[in-house]
C-alpha cells in the first residue's frame, strides 16, 4: 500500500454508514447511469458463463447485477472491511451469498492470492489509488478477456473539484485523496497490456471504458 494513503484513509471515509447508504439507494432504485452502462456493455460482450472479478466493488450491486445476468462466480477485493456487513445482507437478500467471494487486501500487491477471472471491474476505484500503472497493470493481469473501467475524464472540474476535496479532507484530519489521473496513461496501460477498446464513454463526471484482450 502506498504510504500516502493508508487504510485508515479509505475507512474513514467509506465507512459503515456510507455503505448502508448504498446498499439502500441500490435496493430502492438499482444501478446509476455509469454502473448500467458498465454492465449493459459487459453482457453485451457475453456474460453467460463467466466470473467476474470487482475491485472495490463496495456492496456488490455490479456484480449482483451480472450473476443476475448470467455470470457464474463473482469476487470482490476491497481494501478495507467497512462494506461486508452491508454486501453480505444484500447477498443475503437477493440470494446469491454462495456465489460470491468477498476479500479484504490491496488488489494492486495481492499477486496470486487472488484467482483471474473473465471479467475484470474496476468502477471508480482508480481515482481513489496514487499508483494508477500498478493497479492497472495487476486488474491486466487478472482479466482473461473483458476490463471494464471508470474514472474521472480530464475536465477542468474535475481538477479543481479534487483539489478543492483534498483540501477538505486534510482539514477534517483524512488522508484520503482523488487522483485525477490522465485517461490516456489509463488507456495506455491497458494498452500495454494487450487490451482494446470496444466500448468509450466520455460523460461530463465519469469516463468508461470497456476493452477486451486481443487475440494473440
Amino acid at each position: 500500500m502506498p504510504t500516502c494513503c493508508g487504510a485508515d484513509a479509505y475507512a474513514k471515509l467509506f465507512d459503515e454508514k456510507n455503505a448502508k447508504k448504498d446498499l439502500r439507494r441500490y435496493l430502492k432504485s438499482g444501478l446509476d447511469a455509469t454502473g448500467r452502462r458498465i454492465v449493459d456493455a459487459i453482457i453485451n460482450r457475453g456474460v453467460v458463463g463467466t466470473t467476474v472479478l470487482e475491485v472495490g466493488g463496495g456492496i456488490g450491486a455490479i456484480q449482483v447485477e451480472l450473476l443476475r445476468a448470467g455470470a457464474l462466480r463473482a469476487t470482490n477485493v476491497e481494501i478495507v472491511d467497512t462494506y461486508e456487513s452491508a454486501a453480505g445482507h444484500l447477498l443475503a437478500t437477493v440470494g446469491l451469498a454462495e456465489r460470491v467471494d468477498r476479500k479484504v487486501l490491496d488488489f494492486a500487491e495481492s499477486g496470486p492470492e487472488i484467482a483471474g477471472a473473465d471479467v475484470v471491474v474496476l468502477h471508480r476505484v482508480i481515482c481513489c489509488y496514487p499508483d494508477m500503472e500498478a493497479l492497472v497493470r495487476a486488474a491486466t493481469t487478472h482479466a482473461g478477456r473483458l476490463l471494464a473501467l471508470s474514472f474521472p475524464p480530464d475536465r477542468w472540474w474535475w481538477r479543481i473539484g479534487a483539489r478543492l476535496a483534498t483540501a477538505w479532507f486534510q482539514i477534517r484530519g483524512c488522508g484520503f485523496r482523488i487522483y485525477t489521473h490522465d485517461p490516456r496513461r489509463i488507456l495506455a496501460a491497458a494498452a500495454s497490456a494487450g487490451f482494446r477498446p470496444v466500448l468509450e464513454h466520455r460523460g461530463l463526471t465519469w469516463q468508461v471504458a470497456v476493452l477486451e484482450r486481443s487475440a494473440s
